[in-house]
């Protein structure tokens, strides 16, 4: 028997998803106005490039699938709204704090989109996984084109914050993470970095 899914929610997922990318271009773009370590401003111009692609392969999924990129829902609302509110994090800690606690909100706010647009990907690649026929090829083509940036934004983004933090507060950091320095690419690999740490210092 065919399963039987909610059409509804799997467009809003997509529509989500697209409103996620598109806001995460605006973010990387403010937070590279804040951005002093040079390790993190080049990984974050190298993840506003791939976030541009990312927003380009949603594009043409959607034409793929039939639906209009430009169609509103209130999960998109949503996704938009708090995407504004990254933003002006950003400019409120730049205007008000200085380039140093810019550069940390600017991180933390990163991480939050990154969460985000990790969770769209994940389950567009349930979805790809459990559906049949041409539109489970286009899912996961579209999934397995971005999967991988996913991670590597979310695990180094994080790594990038924990040590910008450390440094802050006056206690030994290691600059570049080591999520960055081990190539992680999962939540175990990002985990045991973390417990490696120790060794990079």
């Amino acid at each position: 028997m065919a399963r039987k899914f909610n059409e509804a929610q799997i467009k809003d997922l997509l529509l989500q998803a697209l409103e996620t990318e598109r806001g995460g271009i605006r973010l990387y773009e403010t937070a590279l106005q804040c951005t002093k370590n040079p390790d993190l401003q080049s990984e974050f111009e190298e993840y506003l490039e791939q976030t541009r692609r990312h927003e380009t392969v949603l594009t043409a999924l959607f034409a793929q699938l039939g639906l209009d990129t430009e169609t509103d829902s209130p999960g998109r609302q949503v996704v938009a709204h708090i995407g504004r509110s990254l933003v002006e994090a950003i400019e409120l800690a730049r205007d008000t704090d200085g380039r140093d606690a810019a550069e940390i909100v600017a991180c933390e706010c990163v991480v939050l989109a990154e969460t985000k647009d990790h969770a769209n990907w994940e389950l567009i690649g349930r979805i790809a996984a459990a559906d049949s026929g041409s539109r489970a090829k286009f899912l996961q083509a579209a999934y397995d084109e971005v999967e991988e940036d996913e991670d590597h934004h979310l695990y180094h983004t994080k790594g990038f914050c924990r040590e910008l933090w450390l440094q802050s507060l006056g206690l030994p950091a290691v600059l570049p993470p080591p999520e960055e320095v081990k190539h992680v690419e999962t939540a175990i690999g990002a985990a045991r970095a973390e417990k490696a740490r120790k060794d990079l210092m």
